[in-house]
């Protein structure tokens, strides 16, 4: 925890690490790689989180050390339910990048591994947009459902209940009382929300890549090794790029 500023990652939103917007994809202080040779361009790393487990602090630790943007639960859902602003941004979409996003998009609906909700077609639109280009970090909405598995590090940071509550309760100045009850709530209602559009159950642990536990190894080991699974992971790929 970060002394003197500890954070909730489900309380406060926070779209981005930087005050300026980032590139998608900026890969950091370095050189501009080549143009990529398929799409999607780039991994995207897709955190999922138990209820005051730190995912959230955890997902913009490793942002901030790939310098990539970061986008949240509720940024992800304001950008799809946006309808002005979602159209904006996938208009700047590269054409390629514009495809490959709708054509999975169809994959998913036809394979019925994704709900059909009009609010959760728009949530798959904007994740797979984001996934096309890659360098980008998503935080919750079931990114990791969506997005394929060859091109995403999949990661699931939890922690004890007790350690969860106690963070919790520190963090927003709740009685244990409420702030099992608030976590409690959270992990209900995301495990609902998996279950209804993606048909997934988050303690499915062979869906993900990874799996933290954030009181055992604190917040920054957890980012450290997100960032080396994400590098060993994309170089693994023979038409992979360097992070």
């Amino acid at each position: 925890m970060e002394p003197n500023h500890p954070r909730s990652d489900d309380l406060i939103p926070a779209p981005i690490e930087a005050g300026e917007s980032p590139r998608h994809g900026f890969q950091g202080n370095r050189t501009p790689p080549p143009p990529p040779s398929g799409i999607p361009a780039g991994l995207t790393i897709a955190i999922s989180r138990e209820a005051g487990s730190r995912g959230g602090t955890i997902g913009r630790r490793v942002g901030r050390k790939l310098g990539w943007p970061v986008y949240d639960q509720e940024v992800l859902e304001y950008t799809a339910q946006e309808g002005t602003f979602r159209q904006d941004f996938l208009e700047n979409l590269p054409p390629a990048a514009m495809t490959w996003a709708e054509e999975r998009l169809q994959e998913l609906l036809r394979s019925e591994r994704l709900g059909q909700h009009p609010s959760i077609v728009n949530l798959a639109r904007v994740v797979l947009a984001l996934g096309a280009q890659g360098g980008v970090v998503l935080i919750g909405r079931g990114a990791g459902c969506i997005l394929p598995p060859a091109t995403t590090l999949h990661v699931r940071v939890v922690a004890p209940l007790a350690d969860r509550i106690a963070y919790l309760a520190q963090w927003a100045r709740l009685t244990v009382e409420e702030a099992t009850e608030r976590v409690r709530l959270r992990d209900s209602r995301r495990a609902e929300f998996l279950a209804t559009h993606f048909r997934r159950q988050p303690g499915d642990i062979y869906q993900y890549d990874l799996l933290l536990n954030s009181s055992l190894l604190g917040e920054e080991l957890c980012a450290e090794l997100i960032v080396q699974a994400a590098r060993a992971k994309w170089a693994a790929r023979p038409d992979a790029r360097v992070l």
